[in-house]
């Protein structure tokens, strides 16, 4: 699935970014702030390594059915 579909405005892209920053950060400091430097640090790089694999496992519309990556 593109990050950026064709659909979107400049505006929307912007957004999106924002949000994805705005979700790291948030992310990086509860993982930090429960697990401490080291492990908050690898607890994050895991959760992030996770959403990516998720995001691009994730079919989209333009996918035909039963399609495997």
């Amino acid at each position: 699935m593109s990050y950026f579909p064709s659909g979107e405005d400049q505006a929307f892209r912007i957004c999106k970014v924002l949000a994805d920053v705005f979700c790291a950060i948030l992310l990086g400091t509860f993982s930090i702030v429960f697990f401490g430097w080291i492990g908050g640090i690898v607890a994050f790089v895991i959760l992030e390594a996770a959403l990516l694999g998720l995001d691009w496992l994730m079919p989209s519309a333009r996918d035909a059915a039963g399609v495997v990556r």
